[in-house]
């Protein structure tokens, strides 16, 4: 049997920032689901694996498209607050490197704030499999807008703790999948987000980040209240600008 692997620092953080993460993690826009669910055909008579699901986030604006929705997780905790908020939603303990699922079996794959945690060479491959001829790969980002005196404040407080920990900016995760042969053209959408947030739901966000979940706890809160002293002359309700970039991707 195939070991399933995460990596480290996503395991060891959104395990222990589940409810964190469910509360401070914002959605996405309206219409960029729409764009992909276009893109993709989701709709009734279609199956959905919705991967690294998360507490879902994304899972929730799947399911009134129509489609049946598979959500899969490793994380027990993450995965315990999904079946929470979504009882009715099937949700699997598996990796994008070993999927629960049988050939063909899905139509589509989606996948939100995820992707760029995976083994390429194990996960492609996975992919394909479950996927049926025409189906599609979605993946969906929301990226913080640094570009936002506010956010850019917060990326220079939490920047010195990232250290190797990879993340979506850094596009490690776009040459192969643009190099395999599973896959066709990436097509990509962009779509302008923002987030009403209260100032404690900022200290949130920047605690349900990975790499600031797993710092030792004296770090961690001496971080945190650096965010809570930054927030703290400002509103109490506060915009919080996302950029969501959107990769709609053809099985071969």
């Amino acid at each position: 049997m195939t070991t399933r692997w995460v990596h480290p620092v996503a395991a060891a953080g959104f395990s222990s920032a589940a409810d964190v993460y469910e509360r401070a993690r914002p959605s996405y826009p309206a219409e960029a689901v729409a764009w992909f669910a276009e893109r993709a055909s989701i709709g009734p008579g279609r199956t959905v694996l919705d991967l690294g699901a998360g507490t879902g986030k994304l899972t929730r604006l799947l399911v009134p498209l129509g489609a049946r929705v598979i959500a899969v997780e490793p994380l027990a905790e993450m995965r315990a607050k999904l079946e929470e908020v979504l009882p009715g939603v099937v949700a699997l303990e598996g990796t994008a490197e070993d999927l629960p699922l049988g050939d063909d079996s899905v139509d589509v794959v989606t996948c939100a704030q995820a992707f760029h945690w995976f083994k390429p060479e194990r996960a492609l491959p996975e992919l394909h499999r479950v996927l049926t001829p025409g189906g599609a790969l979605v993946l969906v980002w929301n990226t913080r807008d640094l570009d936002n005196e506010l956010q850019g404040a917060i990326e220079a407080l939490i920047a010195p703790f990232r250290h190797a920990v990879s993340s979506q900016v850094d596009a490690d995760w776009q040459p192969p999948l643009e190099a395999s042969s599973l896959f066709g053209p990436i097509e990509r959408r962009t779509f302008a987000f923002e987030q009403q947030v209260t100032r404690e739901d900022v200290v949130d966000r920047v605690a349900s980040t990975s790499f600031v979940a797993v710092l030792p706890p004296d770090d961690r809160a001496a971080l945190l209240e650096r965010v809570r002293r930054l927030v703290a002359r400002r509103g109490e309700r506060l915009e919080f600008p996302y950029r969501t970039d959107v990769y709609v991707v053809p099985r071969a």
